[in-house]
């Protein structure tokens, strides 16, 4: 908020020493609006303050924080204590978002509940025991109750009542010591030892049912006309039906629906077409790697596309990325995604145009300007619905939505997966990943550009996310990794000029103790090998020009000094013996052909020997 007013700018950090008119008087969160005016949204004095500074994804009742929640001899200093948070942040950091406003005030009111009910009115009196009992009630809870607390939740209440200790140094009800001198929110909650054990990354949407979700996603985008069509015959009989009982249009609705081929009724389409917003939702969150709040700031006309100079055409996706404070940040996307976000611009332009004319009653209404301007922030929004929490009015569908609507979706296609929306940016990057490492089963024509080095990626538009390029470098170092570890496991058969190497250095104890761990001799190899699938082996060449990785695959496994085959290619190469026996009794192949496949089934058969897998005594 530095471009606020200056008057805002210029208040107070504490309200230490100011009266309670004073105090009331405060400014607590301000906004801009469309015609670029600022706009008071709560102060001081108020029992519920509203905070600005959201993204679109966030539902109405996260931005909040109600003091009337707080036990009555502890909301003064609730106050007090935010206040500061929100003006200067905690002690040696910056100003907080509003998401960790909430959170601390979320902690803060868990914290005075706890000590209303053991007699305690004020800060001063909050003992180290006190608060030592108060992070083992959490702990305990966390493994005794039914619906135990997240060790991640938990972290937030304990990190909560420190930033509370510091918080309320600046007030006249200081507590008297640190909640927990000694430890950290860190340690008690165990957190740091539960992110080690489950690991720290988002879980990947799995292979098998991130095809099944696409495909189910797809299939419905590609009916999108015809069910669109339907409903704006619909919207037709509503235009025309003035001084029409609802009986009567209802009637003119299934007939309308039946001449275009529709038997299913009005209640079915419009479920249709909420689960065609959701097969959009998927596709543009798989395609391009954004996060939600990402996909909720994407208004219509956000993607265009530019060519190179051999003529080959990009799609680039514009939207605004609040996470790393990037601002407006633009993404590459296959064409795939670009039809669904042409979908999503159709499906979303009467919502438009309901949108419109709220905005145009509050105006004329004389409503709070904060009130138009909550509404103006969702103009063009493309994954809006009507909020049937508040008068069905126009808004962008909230993360805890999509996450209900996500599961759902999944549920009716069989595919049982508790899905989030956080899933599909890592599943994106893995398969990016993947593309690159020459190892992508699914999706390959919707990755292709991916592909390609990612230096050179970057450099097609220096507006791109920065952070999604490292984030498939790392899910790229991980797959080389797997296969690193892979290839030095000492009970892995390995074929290949490289593989067969490979078997004889890590035998020898002289090249094992020059690395501390297994791990770090595996993370050495990775980063130092350029390791890419090609589908019949591993090629570590440091060019793609290796003749093994199209025109001849048997090159790889015949002691090509680059290859590395593993027992994971055994299938592949044992169809392929197959395929060439049935070609050898062939009549017309003549005589080259013979010798070719004579030499093709000794290179085969040799390469599955090395694996442990004698084809010729598999078949006898």
């Amino acid at each position: 908020m530095s471009n606020a007013p200056a008057y805002f700018l210029e208040q107070p950090a504490t309200v230490k020493g100011l009266v309670a008119e004073q105090r009331n008087a405060l400014i607590v969160s301000m906004r801009k609006t469309t015609d670029h005016t600022w706009s008071v949204v709560s102060n001081y004095g108020d029992q519920i303050w509203w905070l600005s500074g959201f993204t679109t994804a966030t539902r109405k009742s996260d931005k909040k924080l109600d003091f009337d929640f707080i036990p009555a001899e502890f909301r003064d200093i609730a106050k007090e204590t935010t206040y500061r948070y929100l003006r200067r942040g905690r002690d040696g950091g910056k100003r907080p978002k509003s998401a960790s406003v909430v959170n601390y005030f979320r902690g803060m009111v868990a914290f005075f509940r706890y000590l209303s009910d053991l007699g305690i009115s004020g800060l001063s009196d909050v003992t180290r025991l006190v608060c030592s009992n108060y992070a083992l009630f959490l702990t305990q809870r966390m493994e005794a109750t039914a619906k135990p607390l997240l060790a991640g939740t938990v972290i937030k209440r304990l990190a909560s009542i420190e930033a509370l200790y510091e918080l309320s140094l600046h007030t006249d009800d200081p507590m008297p010591s640190h909640p927990w001198p000694e430890s950290s929110a860190m340690h008690l909650s165990g957190y740091g030892k539960s992110r080690r054990i489950e690991g720290r990354k988002t879980p990947l949407i799995p292979h098998e049912q991130f095809a099944q979700l696409f495909q189910a996603a797809w299939a419905l985008v590609q009916r999108a006309d015809y069910l669109l069509d339907l409903r704006d015959a619909l919207a037709e009989v509503e235009r025309a039906a003035h001084g029409l009982t609802r009986q009567t249009v209802n009637v003119r609705k299934a007939k309308s629906l039946q001449a275009l081929g529709w038997n299913e009724g009005v209640k079915t389409l419009y479920i249709e077409l909420t689960k065609l917003r959701t097969a959009c939702y998927i596709v543009v969150a798989s395609l391009s790697g954004c996060r939600n709040h990402e996909l909720a700031f994407l208004r219509k006309g956000c993607c265009y596309s530019t060519e190179d100079s051999d003529g080959v055409r990009y799609w680039w996706m514009r939207s605004r990325s609040s996470k790393t404070d990037e601002g407006h940040t633009e993404w590459m996307i296959p064409e795939a995604a670009v039809t669904a976000i042409g979908v999503m611009e159709r499906w979303a332009a009467p919502l438009h145009v309901e949108l419109n004319e709220e905005i145009d009653r509050l105006c004329r209404e004389g409503a709070a300007v904060d009130a138009i301007a909550d509404a103006e922030d969702h103009i063009d929004a493309l994954f809006v619905g009507q909020d049937r929490a508040r008068h069905a009015v126009v808004r962008t569908i909230a993360t805890h939505r999509w996450n209900v609507v996500l599961k759902e979706f999944a549920s009716q296609h069989g595919i049982k997966i508790r899905l989030r929306t956080h899933q599909f940016r890592r599943t994106f990057a893995n398969y990016a990943a993947r593309s690159q490492f020459g190892d992508l089963r699914y999706l390959k024509r919707h990755f292709k550009h991916w592909s390609m080095d990612m230096t050179l990626g970057y450099a097609l538009n220096e507006d791109q996310e920065m952070a999604l390029f490292l984030e498939i470098q790392d899910e790229l170092d991980d797959l080389k990794e797997n296969a690193a570890a892979d290839w030095l496991s000492p009970s892995a058969r390995l074929a290949g000029g490289y593989g067969i190497n490979l078997v004889d250095w890590r035998s020898r104890e002289e090249n094992i103790v020059m690395f501390k761990s297994h791990g770090a001799m595996v993370r050495s190899i990775a980063r130092s090998t350029a390791i890419r699938s090609n589908g019949h082996a591993w090629c570590t060449a440091d060019s793609h020009d290796c003749a093994g990785n199209d025109i001849d695959r048997l090159r790889c496994g015949d002691g090509c000094s680059n290859g590395v085959v593993g027992e994971k290619h055994i299938p592949m190469y044992s169809s392929l013996y197959s395929d060439l026996e049935r070609l050898r009794s062939c009549d017309d192949i003549g005589a080259g052909g013979v010798a070719r496949v004579e030499r093709d089934l000794n290179r085969c058969r040799k390469l599955l020997i090395q694996l442990g897998h004698d084809q010729l005594k598999v078949v006898q």
